[in-house]
């Protein structure tokens, strides 16, 4: 039997691009990105897609991991990934593949690479502990936190940081490919494309400023809530952007809404180049393109700006599966997140995650390619970044979205029937928690403001089961299966109920019961806090003296580039090796052929 081709996988990622905002998902949305959408036509298109936490490094640690953000040190923008945790370059290596980056990816520390064989670009953020969250200190507000002035300066350009990266990003992308088709063609390749885009500062060159001209650009659907209101999470996150008690005026939301869009259609525009180029380069029908980001923005809805936080402009993301040739078109419309993506590539690549090793994540192929395999309908997510001061996690599960951080109330909203999230289900009704994690006296009473009227008081109760829980972390997935209208689900007296019988008092409490035995709070608000403190410590040390820095230098090798006097042969030679595609020696008639 013939061995079957590795293919090669094409993955590239967009930062900050909130789904909902698309129209591959927004019929109504005015974002112009036909590129995108000619994918998702014929693509693989999942329709509630997450991030696994609404922070550039975290979210992007547990995408090449597969692992929760907890579980490998993936704090905040600035946390050390081990170099001894397996991401999808170091499985695809394995296997055989040239893998390759290009782009951000926000590893911070002295491994600049993580398993893949060659890093095209540097990264656009710093690669030390200089942006260490610190818990310790929750009202010093350090000068690299988002503040508003990507909004209220938001406009067209010339020239940013971003475009510079980008544009760079996607030269050295493009070169990668015609290289590959012209010196490795034997080899399968995994080339990650990382853009920073449509991330902030809200700045785009007039090409696209101008493409939304005479666009009417929405305001939020969901209005600015008073700040008083709004919940505690969402009032921390106002302080950390420097944005509690002012008011953005409607002209620079709309400025900065156009600004993103523009944005859109930029990372667009890029897609379409490498797409165009794998044409070109005969690499269409052997790559299997994915298209994703690392988390949303706000965008000013609910009043909030950027991520942060797991609302559904801030936490999901796009994900498409393009291969046309192998995988039929179709929408997905259960829970999935960017943490499946490691056990999916590499069963693209015929291969099969160690199972003796740590993984969180599940493999997509059951949904991509057929009927067979594990569907969990189930996002577990974590956030442990500035704005919290412990962690706040979330359970995405068929209609369900629950948030939970033992500093806050919990958070239940019906995704299906409010997908703008306006009505907090866990607060209409006085309910009963377990006490937080922290120096007061367990069994005191706290208040808190929540999505309703007035305050609600809880009162910790003892008997309960244990907040914290000393247990290991329950297994990984197979996780508990989804609740649909027409599924039945056992009691807890083990009588089978219909779904319409289950009330929102009754989810909340088995969300409640699940993140209390999932998580260990404590002791994960104790690892943060330790690594904080290293981490500001080594930063300070580091920068004292001769300053080594960790940021990565692609190395271009000059001397093997263009035309040179050595290795290459003759000119004839060199220019011969250099063009695609190859062409037979020309000869004057008679004449034999010496060859290249």
């Amino acid at each position: 039997m013939a061995e079957v081709k590795q293919p090669n996988i094409l993955f590239i990622m967009a930062d900050q691009m909130a789904a909902p905002m698309l129209s591959m998902y927004n019929s109504s949305s005015p974002i112009k990105t036909p590129t995108l959408d000619r994918l998702a036509k014929d693509g693989v298109v999942f329709e509630s897609a997450y991030c696994n936490s609404p922070l550039c490094a975290p979210s992007r640690f547990s995408l090449v991991t597969g692992q929760l953000p907890s579980k490998i040190g993936g704090y905040d923008n600035a946390s050390n990934l081990g170099s001894d945790i397996p991401t999808y370059a170091h499985y695809l290596r394995k296997e055989g593949y040239h893998t390759a980056l290009s782009g951000k990816m926000h590893f911070c520390g002295p491994d600049q690479l993580h398993g893949f064989e060659q890093r095209l670009t540097t990264d656009i953020y710093p690669g030390d502990y200089g942006w260490t969250v610190n818990w310790d200190e929750p009202e010093v507000r350090p000068d690299w936190f988002h503040n508003m002035s990507s909004v209220l300066e938001a406009g067209p350009v010339v020239r940013t940081n971003q475009l510079d990266f980008d544009d760079d990003v996607i030269h050295r992308s493009i070169q990668y490919l015609y290289d590959h088709v012209r010196h490795r063609t034997n080899q399968p390749f995994c080339l990650t494309v990382s853009m920073t885009h449509p991330h902030d500062p809200y700045a785009m060159t007039k090409e696209f400023w101008d493409m939304y001209e005479d666009v009417e650009i929405p305001l939020p659907k969901t209005p600015a809530i008073p700040h008083e209101q709004q919940d505690p999470h969402s009032q921390r996150l106002l302080k950390v952007i420097d944005l509690y008690g002012n008011e953005m005026p409607e002209e620079n939301i709309r400025a900065a809404r156009r600004a993103y869009f523009a944005a859109c259609t930029y990372v667009d525009a890029q897609v379409e180049k490498l797409m165009r180029t794998l044409n070109n380069c005969g690499l269409s029908e052997d790559t299997i393109v994915i298209f994703t980001g690392d988390h949303g923005d706000m965008l000013g809805e609910r009043g909030l700006w950027y991520k942060m936080n797991w609302y559904e402009m801030s936490a999901r993301v796009p994900m498409v599966v393009y291969a046309p040739s192998r995988y039929e078109p179709k929408r997905v419309k259960e829970n999935v997140s960017t943490m499946d993506l490691l056990p999916t590539f590499v069963a693209m690549s015929g291969s099969s995650v160690e199972q003796s090793l740590p993984l969180d994540g599940v493999s997509l192929m059951p949904y991509i390619a057929g009927p067979v395999g594990i569907k969990t309908d189930t996002v577990l997510g974590e956030y442990m970044g500035e704005g919290t001061l412990s962690p706040l996690v979330m359970i995405r599960r068929g209609r369900w979205k629950f948030i939970y951080s033992p500093i806050d109330p919990p958070q239940l909203f019906d995704i299906e029937d409010d997908p703008a999230e306006r009505v907090n289900l866990a607060a209409v009704r006085t309910i009963e928690l377990p006490s937080p994690p922290s120096s007061r006296d367990p069994n005191t009473s706290f208040s808190y403001y929540a999505n309703s009227p007035s305050v609600a008081t809880l009162t910790p109760r003892t008997q309960l089961d244990p907040y914290f829980s000393n247990a290991l972390d329950p297994p990984s997935p197979p996780r508990s299966p989804s609740l649909h209208h027409d599924s039945t689900i056992s009691g807890s007296d083990n009588v089978s109920v219909s779904f319409r019988d289950i009330s929102a008092q009754s989810v909340l409490a088995d969300f409640l019961k699940e993140a209390t035995t999932r998580w260990d709070f404590k002791t994960i608000t104790e690892n943060v806090l330790e690594s904080q403190r290293r981490r500001r410590l080594v930063h300070v040390a580091l920068m004292q003296g001769r300053i080594t820095t960790w940021e990565y230098a692609p190395l271009y090798e000059a001397s093997n580039m263009y035309i040179r006097n050595q290795g290459m042969g003759g000119l004839d030679d060199a220019e011969w090796v250099s063009r695609w595609p190859r062409v037979p020696e020309a000869q004057f008639p008679g004449v034999s052929s010496g060859g290249h």
